[in-house]
């Protein structure tokens, strides 16, 4: 960091033989000739201030962004449309039927060799079974044994028959159950045909409970939570975190605990429906609620009222969280930490005390604008104290003052009152008693830009000291 004390005191600093030999010179207010040594005051206008104990900080100053953090996107998600899940209802009935009627036929044939068989067991008992190898004489027809034999034959070629069809008829069955559950799991609020009928606007907070948008009437409307509404809330779903998300926000709908989907929670819906004058159906189907932390404030909109529906984003939005963004330089990473104080310039150059709240570890670089290699950055967030005290702008440029070090109760004095030395270093002049000024060496610490002020350090030097500094 440049320390602009530094530039000062390299400039305007005497330079002197020898480096850190106290000499003696002449009080310049009392008029004295120089001192003897041949170190002469120079005719700038000086004047005298006092070496201090106090507290000192440095500070790193930014250009950063205010506005609104965590920016994201509302959507409007990929479901299955009502006309498509009624077709694998069709679908799932038509194969029910199918299947119902063939186990008839199927029953039917079974019932029809059972008593076959029991017939065949009667008339092939004793004398009857000796009639099924022929033909009684004079050429007449076949016994009753024979005959039953044919037909449990017969039955049993029905029985077959009927067992191919039923197989086939559950396995359809079955992928149609599952085609619909599919669908029941993804069923989504809009249709081939749908429009927007009502979008948040740009720069309004919406709040849970409010609707988002609305599709052919039917609103989706905001929750808080952390886990996206990714599937249909309805009777049969299986529990998971989602429904344990939805409980919470529909307690006061009497929604109960946990992360099943029982009839308390469909009498919830219902209630919360009601309550806000939509069909009372007990159901959620995807995109009809979305899950966000909190309470968001909308940035940007997609579509327009009366558009068709596709699945993308709706919104733009934020939470309305206050923030101040600095794109740092990578280098200065170490030198900032979470907790740090700064003071936040407002565009009004109003200030705001606030802290840091994040530092990024990942850096980028900045796509080239034309004005050759970027610094490759990174983020940084601070949190001011008092956000209301930051207004209303967002993406407003500001300046940060970011308190990077401090040091407690040490000796300090002005920056310009440190003498740079021929041989490296630095002094202050000392004015003692009876008009006599000397050179101190001391070392230097922590520069406080803002004050103007540096920790120094030296033998002969204590508080209550009167040093030289040029007048104001």
């Amino acid at each position: 960091m440049t320390r602009p004390g530094r530039r000062l005191v390299a400039g305007v600093g005497i330079l002197l033989v020898a480096a850190g030999v106290a000499v003696a010179v002449t009080d310049p207010f009392a008029g004295s000739a120089p001192a003897a040594n041949g170190v002469a005051d120079n005719a700038a206008a000086t004047s005298l201030t006092t070496v201090k104990r106090q507290d000192l900080s440095q500070q790193t100053q930014v250009s950063a962004t205010l506005g609104y953090a965590d920016a994201s996107t509302v959507s409007v998600p990929s479901g299955t449309a009502p006309a498509d899940l009624e077709q694998s209802q069709q679908s799932v009935a038509a194969a029910q039927q199918t299947l119902a009627a063939d186990e008839r036929a199927l029953e039917q044939a079974q019932a029809s060799l059972d008593a076959d068989l029991r017939k065949l067991a009667v008339d092939c008992r004793g004398g009857n079974a000796a009639e099924s190898g022929g033909s009684q004489q004079g050429g007449g027809s076949a016994g009753p044994c024979a005959t039953d034999a044919q037909a449990v034959t017969a039955d049993r070629q029905s029985v077959t028959a009927a067992t191919g069809k039923v197989q086939p008829d559950q396995r359809a069955l079955s992928a149609a159950e599952a085609t619909l559950t599919l669908g029941e799991a993804s069923a989504a609020t809009y249709g081939q045909n749908a429009v927007y009928t009502m979008l948040a606007k740009v720069g309004q907070i919406v709040r849970r409970g409010e609707p988002l948008y609305a599709i052919g009437g039917a609103p989706a409307f905001l929750l808080y939570g952390g886990v996206p509404a990714s599937r249909a809330f309805m009777p049969g779903m299986s529990a998971g975190t989602d429904v344990a998300e939805l409980s919470r926000n529909l307690r006061g709908y009497g929604a109960p605990s946990g992360d099943a989907f029982t009839a308390a929670t469909t009498l919830a819906i219902e209630r919360f429906q009601s309550a806000h004058h939509i069909p009372a159906t007990g159901t959620f189907p995807l995109g009809s609620v979305v899950f966000e932390p909190g309470a968001i404030r909308v940035t940007s909109v997609t579509p327009t009222e009366g558009s068709p529906v596709q699945a993308g984003p709706v919104l733009g939005i934020t939470s309305t969280r206050r923030v101040v963004t600095i794109a740092l330089d990578a280098s200065q990473q170490t030198s900032i930490k979470v907790g740090d104080e700064v003071v936040i310039t407002l565009p009004d150059n109003s200030t705001t005390p606030g802290h840091v709240s994040f530092v990024g570890t990942v850096a980028t670089t900045p796509s080239d604008n034309g004005n050759g290699p970027s610094t490759p950055t990174i983020e940084v967030d601070v949190t001011a104290d008092h956000p209301a005290a930051t207004g209303r702008l967002d993406q407003a440029p500001v300046d940060v003052s970011i308190t990077t070090a401090t040091v407690r109760n040490v000796l300090a004095v002005p920056v310009n009152a440190l003498v740079a030395l021929a041989g490296g270093g630095y002094a202050v002049e000392v004015a003692e008693a009876a008009g006599v000024h000397q050179l101190v060496g001391v070392s230097v610490g922590l520069f406080d830009d803002a004050a103007g002020m540096v920790q120094v350090s030296g033998s002969g030097l204590a508080a209550g000291q009167r040093v030289v500094v040029p007048a104001p």
